[in-house]
């Protein structure tokens, strides 16, 4: 069994749900939960933009195409879903990163973007 990293948020604080609808997370609990094993590092809480998911769509990960195999309905522009640090850094020096729920964002996430970039793409919730 994979155990977990500390819930924790960027802040240091409790990690809160990212979403249950779409069901989101590495471990599909909500939350941006990681651990060793989750090698995209699956820890930003983004709320999704038609740039963004055209740009995701155009470096290879199509993320509003419902996928039924996989239990994926596919997500639309304000769904909130748990991306990999990488690619919100990707999309984020090409310009189109989505927003970042800050308080639903893992501390792990801090090893790849720097908190000022996060800060910089803040959803107000």
């Amino acid at each position: 069994m994979m155990k977990p990293d500390p819930s924790i948020n960027v802040f240091g604080d409790p990690l809160i749900p990212c979403s249950h609808a779409p069901l989101t997370g590495y471990f599909r609990n909500g939350s941006c939960d990681t651990c060793d094993a989750d090698t995209g590092l699956h820890t930003v809480c983004a709320v999704m933009t038609a740039e963004f998911l055209a740009y995701s769509a155009y470096v290879g990960n199509d993320l509003s195409t419902p996928r039924p195999e996989f239990g994926f309905a596919g997500l639309k522009p304000g769904d909130a879903w748990c991306l990999c640090a990488s690619r919100f850094l990707q999309a984020y020096d090409e310009g189109c990163a989505p927003e970042v729920k800050l308080d639903a964002t893992h501390i792990r996430t801090l090893d790849i973007v720097p908190l000022e970039v996060l800060q910089r793409k803040a959803h107000a919730s």
